[in-house]
């Protein structure tokens, strides 16, 4: 697959806060419509955009004029085909990270978005807990550090962490100025909310659904640009790259249109990736169904760099919906989340004998960091036996415990349970993935034209465990990172056009090209090795794994791959055909892999990666994993792009 190696690369993990033993216990057991090719306004251009940048603040007059001509030559590419498309940008994803991004590049070219399902449909939409950022005066940006930090087992980016924690505020207040609204206290300030690892409240939320809040407030600015053009129900297959002066370049995307069922190719010179996580790679997650992990598997494929897969945040407490007073008729496709805040707030965690059981983990109790409660919980549910351990927050007033958790609170009712009077059933679920693409700190990664942010991206933020909060904070400031390194990139890009034509298109399959009934036949059989590599992902590589159970997973996984590959091809598949259920099942393959891979290079327990067989911290470790691109890529067909990698002049 790749060469994978356990060090420090460009993600710098600094040793200025750092564990004072160097061998230790591990802690603790509706509503876009979507554009054509819009109008460009040049005339934007006058005034230069407000952002904090890392490394190049101004921009000279030369360099405008020259964007000025970019964007006049970017607008001529209105005129193209079904197939093929021109944009100075193109973002893959809509949510926080990617509609952020889009916002401000628009000011200097065109800009396409395209995404998956639903421009809504995103991981940003179902966060329910909040932003955190330091906005009250006995807060602190070295408090905010260092509980990132220690959340994330000391295995965090110094200087990524000091970056996100410092501007954070200002990217929450852009925010609020664009219309996104926030609960406020009876003071007329913004309330802020604790979560577990926190040390103080500093968490901007809207009620339980904050995600939803900033993705209406950022869909909505998108839906009034008209240098935005936004492709719902695109699903992205691979970029397009070529190989120049020893360096791979990234020229787009190609991609189906799950409406129409055709194949479009967007042709770029700057691609973000925010695409999201991977969280269907296991049985239960509280990511929605787009969450395959396309971004990652894309990348890899594409040589980009990948690191600290080992690290699958599962949140303690999605709903249990075998706990519930009325059973669900049918099974949901993500878990519903319960968040943070509620434990946050003065949640208690029992098991199913109404004993409080956090104290005996951590001094911390039920605010403890994800890794340490979600652990816990499941070392209750394999001790005693049973299914779900129990939240209750029915101790606080029913008027508050509404007004801030109305939409957990209308769900539960909806099964007969009221949380102001009864205990919520509970039990961990896949959530976020700490590792990806490996990024610098403006989001660039080693793929020219290629940058990332969100939870594609690994910036170092959350080391070997992600903060409650941190996610939307880090989509962010790093999508605002990316904005003047991407401009330049645009202004001084080589024109991908000219190399429009030279890839294969990809093909869709037809009756004619597959044998009677085998189209329904390899969806069948693809949905039901999709179950059988999610159920190996849970009980091979979940909570607490061993170095046994991981090698197993390995074979197994690779076992499962090839008999379903072998499957496809036999019933007349060819390696260019594609189809959304064929193409994000190579792609879960792809990341279980990565995962699978990453998590045996790891020989000592160390945030979210606990294994039986090194249940210790050791300093000497204290690194990233970081899987380099192979010079011979795996003959399976998950590990290959679909096109070939051209050589560039």
């Amino acid at each position: 697959m790749a060469n994978l190696t356990s060090g420090f690369a460009s993600l710098r993990c600094s040793g200025a806060m750092h564990a004072d033993k160097g061998h230790m216990q591990a802690s603790g057991l509706p509503f876009l419509s979507f554009r054509r090719c819009a109008q460009l306004d040049i005339s934007r251009l006058g005034s230069m955009p407000r952002f904090i940048c890392a490394r190049s603040a101004t921009v000279s007059q030369q360099h405008v004029r020259h964007r000025v001509s970019a964007i006049r030559a970017s607008a001529l590419s209105c005129f193209q085909d079904d197939t093929t498309k021109f944009f100075d940008f193109v973002v893959i994803g809509s949510g926080v990270a990617g509609l952020r991004y889009a916002l401000e590049v628009s000011k200097y070219g065109s800009v396409a978005i395209i995404t998956k399902a639903e421009p809504h449909e995103s991981n940003t939409n179902y966060a329910q807990g909040g932003v955190s950022a330091v906005l009250c005066p006995s807060d602190s940006v070295e408090s905010h550090m260092k509980d990132t930090i220690v959340a994330g087992a000391y295995l965090c980016d110094e200087e990524t962490v000091r970056i996100v924690c410092t501007e954070g505020p200002e990217r929450v207040k852009e925010l609020i100025a664009m219309g996104a609204s926030f609960d406020h206290g009876e003071d007329g300030r913004l309330h802020l909310a604790r979560e577990g690892g926190h040390s103080h409240n500093r968490i901007v939320h809207s009620a339980d659904m904050t995600g939803r809040e900033i993705e209406r407030a950022l869909l909505q600015a998108v839906d009034n640009d008209d240098n935005i053009s936004l492709f719902g129900h695109h699903f992205a297959i691979d970029l397009l790259t070529c190989q120049k002066n020893g360096e791979i370049h990234c020229y787009g995307v190609d991609s189906i249109d799950i409406e129409t069922q055709k194949v479009v190719r967007f042709i770029s010179k700057v691609t973000l990736l925010a695409s999201g996580g991977v969280g269907h790679i296991y049985p239960t997650t509280t990511n929605p169904p787009v969450a395959t992990g396309d971004g990652i598997a894309m990348s890899h494929r594409a040589q980009a760099v990948i690191s600290n897969m080992e690290f699958v945040q599962f949140h303690p407490t999605a709903l249990s919906d075998e706990g519930l007073p009325i059973k669900p008729t049918t099974k949901r496709e993500n878990a519903f989340l319960i968040t943070e805040a509620v434990r946050g707030d003065g949640g208690i965690l029992y098991n199913q004998s109404m004993e409080r059981f956090m104290p005996l983990y951590d001094d911390r109790a039920e605010l403890a960091p994800r890794d340490v409660v979600a652990r816990s919980i499941d070392d209750q549910l394999k001790k005693r036996g049973e299914n779900y351990v129990l939240l209750d927050i029915s101790h606080k007033p029913r008027d508050e415990i509404l007004a801030h958790f109305p939409n957990i609170a209308a769900e539960c009712l909806r099964y007969g349970l009221d949380i102001t009077r009864q205990p919520i059933p509970v039990v961990p679920a896949a959530h976020y993935m700490c590792g990806g693409v490996r990024a610098g700190l403006q989001g660039e990664t080693n793929v020219k034209g290629l940058y990332v942010a969100g939870e594609v991206a690994c910036t170092g933020l959350h080391g070997a465990n992600r903060l409650a909060s941190n996610s939307l904070l880090e989509a962010l400031v790093f999508a605002r990172r990316a904005v003047q390194p991407s401009i330049d990139h645009m202004v001084d890009a080589d024109a991908g056009a000219s190399l429009a034509a030279r890839w294969a298109l990809p093909t869709l399959p037809s009756p004619s090209a597959l044998r009677s009934g085998a189209l329904s036949d390899i969806v069948a059989r693809t949905r039901q090795t999709r179950t059988e590599l999610q159920s190996v992902m849970w009980e091979c590589v979940g909570i607490v794994r061993s170095t046994g159970r991981l090698k197993q997973a390995e074979w197994k996984i690779g076992d499962l791959e090839s008999e379903w590959e072998e499957f496809l091809f036999r019933r007349g598949w060819t390696p260019t055909m594609v189809g959304i259920e064929a193409c994000e099942m190579r792609n879960l393959f792809c990341c279980a892999k990565l995962v699978v891979k990453s998590a045996l290079a790891r020989r000592e327990s160390r945030g979210l990666h606990f294994t039986e067989d090194f249940p210790y911290l050791e300093e000497s470790r204290r690194k990233p994993t970081v899987i380099f691109p192979a010079a011979v890529q795996e003959l399976t067909w998950s590990s290959k792009p679909l096109q070939r990698q051209l050589q560039c002049k």
